[in-house]
């Protein structure tokens, strides 16, 4: 590692002292309940949190602040710093709403407390996305608010519904959001302490699938044996979409593309994803290939009587949610269409079949090679002493192609503190404090330098 600057050496100092103030902000976070779906959580859990984060921000010097509604109904948190007659304006996105916590007896820790143990942080959003909210935080806390930019912060509220609120709302009001550089703080590095710009993300495409046989439940016994079961016929619809070796297999969607950037290591990628001794890793590609080349069918949820409780009956109808991801250079559209076909031509026993569309996105890949990504690559190596490598992830952010093509002079990078060991959408996430204090060390050098652009 090479030593630092003054500069540098001044802002890696500034940020070390403010990480109590990190640590107090990712607690309070935590605690907000923020998960925008009514059925689950109130909504007030949201609109606390989105105030939290409105006043935060305006502490740190950005005057203009104000929260707007979206047209799925949440609210975006919106707040800026003009940028002086010939400087540059730079966007820096997060979301403030998370996933619900699934298991909660799976958890190690309390879901909504911030807990240190073994030297991480753990909560249900301490990485995705709150943690990006304290890196944001952080950065502008260390650089103070007389640096010679603009910047506009904007906190979304129901990203992880992929209801589609902030990017409806970026289309109708181009004018807010408008920059030269978009940090899209929902991401991470390769793995802690390795500096990783995300360059392709999956898109999306989620799916409600509902299978109908008979008018009630009957017997077992008495009607077993000849009475269609819609569980099964699920079981059955749901098996085509995966072959044996675990490749994705929906009729009309490609899935041999190969994977040209960074290699993830099949061992490392085991321990990251904590996958039990023995079981297979899916597909006959490369993890890279499967993870971020080709498509991949997940089961997100199927609605079945529990175990304990349930009866000798066969069951009339079931449901099943259904997510897609699709890499780069596949139309979101198509693979719908490919998906719905599939089902349709593969429902057994002449079943009753309704697939309802809950959302979809587009893919997306990242530019390379000007000023704000220049500016960014050096403060990252600044900043973690080596340099930075680049990735595609397997998550999909839909608001990133909104970006794209609403500001289309704009350079988009991607980055954070979400990396695998975080556990993100799962029981047990957690966030290492040093990612925070790095990747927000590395968010305000670049901001002084792209300043002097």
């Amino acid at each position: 590692m090479t030593a630092d600057g003054p500069q540098t050496a001044e802002l890696r100092t500034r940020i070390a002292a403010l990480m109590p103030q990190a640590k107090k902000d990712l607690t309070q976070l935590v605690s907000f309940k923020s998960v925008a779906d009514p059925r689950q959580f109130p909504p007030e859990e949201c609109e606390r949190t989105a105030q939290w984060v409105a006043d935060a921000f305006a502490s740190v010097g950005l005057s203009k602040v104000g929260l707007h509604e979206t047209p799925d109904g949440s609210k975006a948190v919106i707040a800026s710093r003009p940028a002086p007659p010939g400087a540059p304006t730079v966007l820096l996105y997060c979301h403030y709403d998370v996933q619900p916590p699934l298991d909660d007896a799976a958890w190690r820790t309390p879901v909504w407390e911030l807990t240190e143990r073994n030297g991480r942080w753990y909560g249900r959003g301490s990485a995705d996305c709150k943690g990006n909210i304290v890196m944001h935080l952080t950065a502008l806390r260390a650089i103070g608010p007389d640096l010679p930019l603009g910047i506009t912060l904007v906190s979304e509220g129901s990203e992880e519904q992929g209801t589609g609120g902030l990017e409806r709302f970026v289309e109708a009001n181009p004018g807010l959001l408008r920059a030269d550089a978009i940090v899209v703080g929902d991401c991470g590095n390769f793995a802690v302490g390795v500096p990783t710009l995300t360059e392709t993300l999956r898109g999306n495409v989620n799916v409600v699938v509902t299978v109908e046989t008979l008018a009630g439940p009957l017997h077992s016994g008495m009607f077993g044996g000849a009475a269609p079961d819609a569980l099964a016929a699920l079981i059955h619809l749901l098996a085509t979409l995966r072959d044996e070796h675990g490749n994705t297999t929906i009729d009309g969607l490609s899935n041999d593309q190969r994977c040209s950037g960074v290699q993830y290591p099949s061992e490392q990628f085991r321990t990251d994803a904590g996958v039990l001794g023995g079981v297979d890793l899916l597909g006959e590609g490369t993890v890279a290939d499967m993870l971020w080349a080709r498509p991949a069918l997940t089961v997100l949820g199927i609605d079945a009587p529990p175990v304990v409780g349930s009866t000798a009956a066969i069951q009339p109808a079931a449901r099943a949610r259904l997510n897609l991801r699709i890499p780069p250079g596949t139309d979101p559209k198509a693979a719908l269409h490919a998906l719905t076909e599939h089902l349709t031509a593969n429902v057994p026993w002449h079943a009753k079949l309704t697939v309802e569309t809950e959302a979809i996105g587009a893919p997306f890949r990242s530019g390379r090679g000007g000023p704000a990504r220049t500016a960014m690559e050096a403060a990252l190596a600044a900043a973690y002493g080596r340099a930075a490598t680049t990735q595609g992830q397997g998550g999909s952010i839909p608001l990133c192609n909104v970006f794209a093509d609403t500001y289309p002079d704009a350079e988009i990078m991607l980055l954070g503190v979400e990396e695998p060991k975080c556990l993100i959408h799962a029981p047990n996430e957690s966030v290492d404090p040093n990612e925070i204090e790095k990747m927000a060390l590395a968010e305000a050098l670049f901001l002084r330098a792209y300043a002097k652009r």
